[in-house]
């Protein structure tokens, strides 16, 4: 047998401790144990099974928190030490993304496609841009009520009605998911075309001042209060909409 035939024959061992308990099992570990079993290990999978357990054995190698993970008698660590360890990317919890706004504006594209195709037979016509809009729209509401406390607060940052007026910031949710439902239904344009051009306009004006005039490097509410989303071209762009929509179902 070559020495390669012999090193591909070696198998790669990992030991790893965890959580594993009647009232609680810890995702990380969960994570670190596939993590290392997708990269050919062979896991030897020891469980914690109660708090002392866990307690003294955090103790015994001066550690904070499981799951740990050992490779060639090493301490490799946590699942995120697992991830930099194998070269892949641990997330800043503290980073912007645009990864929410993306994923909510693509979802909403899906379903105005699906229910064109589903009512017209065809994803080619005006409606699935109606559709497009207003979903995203009743999907954004639906992040802020999620915590409306948190989003009022975070929305009171930049925008210049609610600053003067601070129910606006509770307000604003409730007024773009009714605009929305009622543009997706084709509904009392009379109501939902003046809401969504109000709060719309406002939106879009104050971040306009708070980004290319004030030049502010805040977060922005769009998303909900823990949003991660940074205020600028894509919160302006939501408002926008509002706007384009709103005129659109008066003019039409």
């Amino acid at each position: 047998m070559s020495d390669s035939d012999q090193d591909a024959s070696v198998t790669k061992t990992a030991r790893l401790y965890r959580m594993v308990m009647e009232k609680h099992l810890c995702p990380y570990g969960l994570k670190a144990k596939d993590l290392l079993e997708r990269k050919g290990f062979e896991v030897e999978d020891h469980h914690l099974t109660t708090r002392a357990e866990t307690d003294a054995f955090m103790e015994e190698h001066g550690v904070k928190t499981t799951p740990q993970a050992f490779i060639d008698k090493e301490r490799i660590g946590g699942y995120d030490a697992l991830r930099k360890y194998f070269g892949q990317a641990v997330k800043d919890k503290n980073a912007t993304s645009y990864q929410p706004v993306i994923a909510i504006f693509a979802v909403a594209a899906l379903m105005a496609l699906a229910v064109s195709w589903a009512t017209f037979g065809t994803i080619f016509n005006v409606r699935a841009g109606e559709w497009f809009i207003s979903f995203s729209m009743c999907i954004l509401a639906i992040q802020k009520l999620q915590d409306l406390e948190s989003f009022s607060t975070m929305f009171l940052g930049y925008d210049l009605l609610a600053q003067r007026f601070v129910r606006y910031g509770y307000i604003y949710p409730f007024g773009e998911a009714f605009a929305g439902i009622l543009m997706a239904a084709g509904a009392l344009t009379w109501l939902s075309a003046p809401i969504a051009l109000f709060i719309g306009s406002v939106g879009a004006v104050s971040v306009f001042k708070a980004v290319y005039i004030d030049k502010r490097d805040i977060k922005c509410a769009c998303v909900g209060g823990s949003s991660k989303v940074p205020l600028g071209f894509v919160s302006l762009t939501e408002n926008v909409m509002m706007v384009l929509m709103a005129l659109w179902m008066v003019l039409k």
